[in-house]
């Protein structure tokens, strides 16, 4: 699968440390890594298709201060789309009143007719593309309805219950971070882990960093958003908790090839 990385703080701190580790697990995961890194809300996003550790550019960019109050990082370990730069996490796109969102995801989308329509429209290939994708136009959609753009605690919502929609049969692991709040998810036990740093930051890795002191699992099916590092919203648990099964990637590329 893949592995997450991100973080909300109160105030841009070096995240070099961080990303040396975070990074150097990429030979588990080596179709791709990425970076998004925040300012005013808007990100600025490196990503290639290659192994992280074996990146001349990754490596000597992280030779270099990275500092940022909001930060997305993945490494990719492919089961569906090619090893393409279209197909590297974060996914960056603009919602209909023009907020910019960023998606980085850990799982695979089994059961998911609703992400049908946007094979056509998307420029990869990956389900994780589409949860994006899908994710804009319910915001949008929302937006239409009460002729407004949402406030921060409606943006979530509709994130949590996209969340708990499409957990069932499904592994959605998810960072998106929505322009002020950095929301996740995490529906498979072990995946995704929370410390609250004494920079004020809070920290989301799928494997805990360092020493592994206080770090602890995020809770499992129970959207959160972090914004300038504090917990501002939380959605009850779904209880949709995914566990593997054989018969998962034998259907999913059964129904793949179909189309």
């Amino acid at each position: 699968m893949c592995e997450l990385f991100g973080f909300t703080a109160p105030r841009p701190v070096r995240a070099n440390e961080w990303l040396r580790e975070f990074y150097s697990h990429s030979a588990e995961h080596p179709d791709g890594w990425g970076l998004a890194t925040f300012h005013d809300g808007i990100p600025s996003i490196e990503k290639e298709p290659v192994q992280a550790s074996r990146s001349p550019y990754l490596m000597a960019r992280l030779t270099e201060p990275i500092e940022a109050a909001a930060l997305v990082a993945h490494i990719r370990r492919a089961t569906v789309g090619a090893n393409d730069r279209v197909n590297c996490h974060p996914f960056v796109g603009r919602d209909n009143r023009g907020r910019v969102w960023t998606l980085a995801h850990n799982g695979t989308v089994f059961r998911g007719d609703a992400l049908g329509p946007y094979f056509s429209v998307q420029e990869g290939r990956t389900d994780s593309e589409r949860l994006l994708l899908l994710l804009l136009d319910r915001v949008g959609a929302r937006q239409d309805a009460l002729g407004r753009a949402l406030g921060a605690e409606e943006r979530f919502a509709e994130f949590a219950v996209l969340a708990r929609e499409l957990s069932p049969g499904n592994k959605l692991n998810l960072l998106v971070y929505d322009g002020e709040a950095l929301y996740a998810h995490a529906n498979a036990a072990g995946s995704l882990h929370l410390r609250e740093d004494p920079s004020g930051a809070a920290v989301l890795s799928t494997r805990p960093l360092g020493s592994g002191d206080g770090w602890e699992p995020l809770p499992l099916c129970t959207p959160v958003a972090y914004r300038a590092g504090a917990r501002v919203f939380a959605a009850p648990s779904h209880g949709h908790e995914y566990v593997a099964s054989p018969d998962d990637f034998r259907l999913f590329f059964t129904d793949y090839a179909a189309l």
